[in-house]
């Protein structure tokens, strides 16, 4: 059943029929009911690049136990912020990549981004932005064992841990601990094949999964492929958090497809960067979040993301109070 789902929606010819997908800006439909707030909790020190919690739109889908779905929380801002930090710096040395060193040079391999800038050839810059397909953060993912190992790990982003345990304190999920993440990289009609994350020690820590760029249909079954998924539509800055029974269902992304609005550019007219600043409460890089603002110096991000979609999907590995695998 999973499978001849994601082939359904893989397809590119005849254009599959998305009447089925969950379209979480039209929440009437069958199947879909809100997530419960605690609306009183206002979070006055929100993190910069967030709307303030009281306005999230939250759901769970009846099927689904676990899973929670946030309709874009991020400000236009806040969502330049999070793909500026995936494209220019989480692809840099000690961090891993997928680039072959058969095919792509020591200093590409260390410094995507600033290589991809430099680079005069059409040619190898186009082969360089569809080559770069994922970067690993603090503990790195083995692909071939599908374990972690202390011999492979680096030091966690601070802002994207912040940003991960501020969104487990406001869905009331407990303590967090980010500690291990993949970015992936999706151009347009790319996929991720059905799977399900089981190599963390904690499986009852949630994943959170944060969408930005162009829109995706998104698969969630059980924790067999014989069950049929439930397929929904993410849109840039979306959030998908997997907890409880959820946590071990496949997944997958059949179709990456031009988004039909781009609300990371849908800034308001009165005012081209947001009202408060980032503070030293956050570590957010606070010159990298009022850039974003700026046209010219979001231009070549702007470039990347107008065919590509990014997913960040954060992990706590070790159990609570454990140190070290």
């Amino acid at each position: 059943m999973f499978k001849d789902s994601f082939k359904f929606y893989k397809a590119k010819w005849p254009i599959p029929d998305f009447s089925d997908v969950l379209d979480f800006d039209n929440c009437t439909a069958k199947g879909i009911k809100e997530f419960g707030l605690d609306v009183d909790s206002i979070y006055e020190d929100v993190l910069p690049g967030l709307k303030p919690v009281y306005s999230w739109k939250c759901y769970e889908i009846v099927d689904r136990p676990g899973l929670i779905f946030i309709r874009n929380p991020f400000t236009p801002q806040g969502q330049r912020y999070w793909m500026t930090r995936c494209i220019r710096d989480y692809p840099k040395s000690p961090n891993v990549v997928n680039l072959s060193k058969k095919l792509f040079s020591q200093s590409v391999i260390d410094d995507w981004w600033n290589s991809f800038q430099n680079c005069s050839d059409k040619d190898d810059k186009r082969r360089m932005k569809v080559a770069m397909r994922w970067t690993t953060l603090g503990y790195h993912h083995d692909w071939d064992s599908k374990h972690y190992s202390e011999k492979m790990k680096n030091k966690f982003p601070s802002d994207l841990a912040q940003l991960s345990e501020f969104f487990s304190k406001a869905l009331h999920l407990g303590k967090y601990s980010a500690e291990a993440a993949i970015v992936n990289y999706y151009p347009i009609g790319t996929t991720l094949a059905g799977h399900t994350d089981h190599s963390e020690a904690d499986l009852e820590a949630p994943l959170f999964s944060f969408s930005f760029g162009q829109t995706a249909i998104f698969l969630i079954g059980g924790t067999t492929k014989e069950e049929k998924p439930a397929a929904l539509f993410l849109r840039s800055g979306d959030v998908v958090v997997m907890a409880k029974e959820s946590r071990l269902c496949y997944h997958a992304v059949p179709r990456v497809m031009k988004a039909n609005l781009e609300s990371w550019n849908d800034f308001p007219s009165v005012y081209k960067c947001e009202i408060e600043p980032p503070t030293n409460d956050w570590d957010l890089d606070t010159q990298l979040f009022e850039n974003c603002a700026d046209e010219n110096f979001w231009s070549p991000f702007r470039q990347f993301v107008n065919d590509s979609r990014i997913n960040i999907n954060v992990r706590q590995v070790l159990r609570e109070g454990q140190l070290s695998l």
